[in-house]
């Protein structure tokens, strides 16, 4: 900087003037019940950091200083950057990177040239990061979405802003809409002309130029109760119009009761739910919740940072709660203005928008397309059958039908975009001495087939990994079952009102998938039937953005496919193991398959406490401890990327090195099963007894690169180790602390991350592994 640049910021001191930004920011802190720290801006919510840095970015701009100092660019002075900046950061795609140094200089109320020196900085415009090329791209950015919270307690704005970036960009003003969502609903079309002829009948009828009864302030509470009164009128009115009996739910508006089934406590605004009965008192739980909808008073709270997300967060809960739901229809009313939203394992789309009260038909075929729709319709998968109190699917194996009766749901990935697992128990009818495990999953196109694998590896004998038993795409109405063909009915989302084509970053998504396919078979597109041997569908290349990603934004042409894997072992996660003896073998068990499997040839890259299983059931033929999903598994010898491109694993218990972009080695797995047990003796008081422990809970969504500094923080000196064990480890799993220092000198040798590959670690860890049974 100059000395002229000096000279201006001493003659024009800041002074008091960032007093309304700095109170601004305690409010907010208050408000959030975090403490009042520079580091506090981190964690704000996505629309607290925008009005924040508005404030801010307001404050600076009446200083004296903004007009006399020059701009960085081809303005006459700083202040025009700093109005370009304030219209960038009310745009919703805004990267608050960008901005968070100087709102930290800001607060902590640094030397005035520090702060004008980070003023400069954030005007600066970014350079884009570059491009990469195909062949750097066998790692790629890491996915990462709200499924992969481990023992989080779930706060609102943890989850809001991994959600925001799980979702990615949410399209609108999608022509066809309706046409796909609602076509199928029988006679909707002929009785919501007649039910809306109807409501302008009469000396006071409910509209003529407008809803009767709409608040003219769209206050909340009094839309709510509007909406559901007529809600209710509208359906009666309807009864005489339908030819098929229509299906018991109603409207329900509960905005001050959180609905039951949530981690952290949720609202929900208004929805229809399958309780013809249920009143405003009810006890509402979101495996009831239908259609979630979202109310907001501002016709300006529709966009990305409001009511969408919003009305996301409501499709999560209800996705999670409703184990067959492939996807979430729902609707945000932001004033009078309304959408209807669809979200599924890529992220949420919705329809033009219109006024309530000017298009009121629309509004009427909305509501009976709610009420009216069916169970598929409303996003329930209809491959699962009941009948005489039981749910069962059907599958054609080795040529003849079997019907797999469902026992119970061993787990939901909480989660809108992504893999979305879902497992279940189930055993063959007939046969309930045989148990199996009915996984599905949304697997991109590009990606090696699970099912493919497991067969694979079960027919080498792999030993302590699930045992294949049967695997194919999902059919429905005879055709794959994928999103942006089946779920979306071939919505275009290029003709999306906030659609841009340079958010795609289409070339290299195209290159690296076509590094991907190399050696690999051809097999049938969408819509053929493909049976349970062949591999993974020739479908379009890229993937769902992700905010960190270079690659951000190639949403437009993803796909997700829905496949089953069945296989033939259950058994519970690691952390129910019964003892710390039990736990430790099943631990030393999972490490043992690990190397057989890679001895077979495939590296499984996702170690985690839900993937390592233990079986202390007599009466249960499965393994002692087995490994599970194969899902980011890849052949060691295959040429090029697997297609999925990311750093792969569970956040929480990913190696140092991944975390920072290494080529994936089965050296980074085998520190996986150190985190493992490192976390569960932090969040568990006993088997299966979880708490959550603020301090690792953020484990699940600080940034990569910070992670693996705070990994490498806790391992590289043995004193803060071990006072780091000391600390948090429970008492139940203290005794475990000299074994956890024993592995990690093994794991990280010289109290770093390893250099090179070593296959004796496998051995290593298992003999201090049996060693710690012999004392526990």
């Amino acid at each position: 900087m100059t000395d002229q640049f000096s000279k201006i910021i001493e003659e024009n001191p800041i002074g008091r003037g960032l007093g309304a930004f700095r109170a601004s920011f305690g409010a907010i802190c208050e408000g959030a019940s975090i403490s009042r720290t520079p580091d506090a801006v981190e964690r704000l919510s996505h629309e607290d950091l925008q009005n924040l840095t508005l404030i801010l970015l307001s404050n600076l701009r009446i200083l004296p200083a903004s007009r006399l100092l020059r701009s960085s660019g081809r303005s006459e002075s700083l202040f025009s950057d700093l109005s370009r900046l304030d219209s960038a950061v009310s745009s919703d795609d805004f990267d608050f990177d960008r901005i968070i140094p100087l709102l930290k200089s800001a607060i902590t109320d640094d030397n005035d040239v520090l702060i004008w020196k980070e003023v400069y900085k954030a005007v600066t415009e970014p350079t884009p990061p570059p491009q990469p090329i195909a062949s750097s791209l066998q790692q790629t950015p890491w996915l990462h979405n709200t499924g992969s919270f481990a023992n989080s307690s779930e706060y609102r704005k943890d989850v809001d802003r991994v959600l925001r970036d799980e979702l990615g960009v949410m399209y609108v003003g999608l022509p066809r809409f309706y046409e796909t969502f609602f076509g199928r609903v029988a006679d909707l079309g002929t009785a919501s002309e007649a039910v809306f002829e109807k409501c302008k009948e009469g000396s006071e009828p409910l509209f003529s130029d407008g809803w009767s009864g709409w608040p003219e302030d769209a206050n909340q509470d009094h839309v709510l109760s509007w909406f559901s009164e007529l809600s209710e009128k509208l359906a009666t009115f309807a009864e005489d119009y339908r030819s098929i009996p229509t299906h018991r739910r109603r409207p329900l508006a509960q905005p001050n009761k959180p609905i039951q089934g949530s981690t952290a406590d949720r609202k929900l605004d208004v929805g229809f739910v399958d309780d013809p009965k249920a009143g405003k008192d009810s006890k509402c739980h979101w495996s009831h919740i239908l259609v979630p909808g979202e109310l907001k008073s501002n016709p300006a709270a529709d966009k990305a940072s409001k009511a969408w997300l919003d009305i996301g967060t409501y499709a999560r809960e209800v996705l999670a709660a409703q184990d067959t739901r492939r996807f979430v229809l729902g609707f945000t009313i932001c004033g009078s203005l309304m959408r209807v939203w669809e979200f599924d394992r890529l992220g949420g789309l919705a329809s033009e928008r219109f006024d309530i009260n000017e298009d009121g038909s629309r509004f009427v075929f909305t509501v009976l397309g709610f009420l009216w729709m069916n169970e598929e319709e409303l996003g329930i998968d209809p491959t699962f059958t009941a009948a005489n109190g039981q749910r069962f699917i059907e599958i054609e194996r080795n040529g003849l039908k079997e019907r797999l009766i469902i026992d119970e749901v061993m787990q939901r990935a909480r989660c809108v975009a992504g893999r979305a697992t879902t497992c279940w128990r189930a055993h063959r009818e007939g046969l309930p001495q045989m148990p199996l495990v009915i996984k599905d999953s949304w697997q991109y196109p590009e990606r090696d087939e699970e099912g493919e694998l497991l067969c694979e590896v079960t027919r080498k004998g792999v030993i302590n990994m699930a045992r294949y038993y049967y695997h194919e795409t999902v059919q429905i109405h005879g055709a794959d079952d994928d999103v942006r063909n089946n779920v979306r009915g071939g919505l275009d989302i290029t003709r999306a009102t906030n659609y841009r084509p340079e958010r795609s970053a289409l070339q290299p998504a195209m290159a690296a998938s076509e590094v991907s396919r190399r050696g690999r078979k051809s097999s049938a597109v969408a819509g053929e039937k493909r049976s349970s041997s062949q591999t993974g569908a020739s479908l379009p290349h890229s993937k769902r953005p992700c905010s960190t990603s270079p690659v951000k934004a190639g949403g437009d042409l993803s796909n997700r496919v829905h496949r089953r894997v069945i296989l033939r072992d259950y058994g519970n996660p690691i952390y129910r193991a019964s003892s710390r003896t039990s736990l430790l073998a099943a631990l030393s068990g999972c490490i043992e398959g690990h190397e057989s499997l890679r001895k077979a040839g495939v590296l499984h890259r996702d170690i985690s406490i839900n993937n390592l299983l233990v079986n202390e059931d007599p009466d249960n033929p499965s393994r002692p401890s087995f490994l599970i999903d194969l899902d980011l598994a890849i052949k060691e010898d295959r040429e090029g990327s697997s297609g999925a491109r990311g750093k792969t694993g569970t956040r929480a218990f990913m190696a140092i090195g991944a975390l920072l972009g290494e080529q994936h080695s089965f050296m980074h797995d085998l520190e996986s099963f150190f985190w493992v047990l490192f976390w569960i003796c932090i969040h568990y008081t006993g088997p299966d007894k979880s708490r959550p422990v603020t301090k690792f809970d953020k484990w699940n969504y600080v940034d990569t690169e910070e992670l693996a500094k705070l990994k490498l923080g806790t391992v590289t000196k043995e004193s803060l180790f071990m006072k780091t064990m000391t600390d948090n480890f429970t008492p139940y799993y203290a005794p475990l602390i000299p074994l956890l220092n024993r592995l990690r000198k093994v794991v990280f040798p010289k109290d770093k991350p390893w250099e090179r590959e070593d296959e004796k670690l496998y051995s290593q860890m298992r003999g201090i592994l049996q060693e710690g049974m012999d004392l526990n």
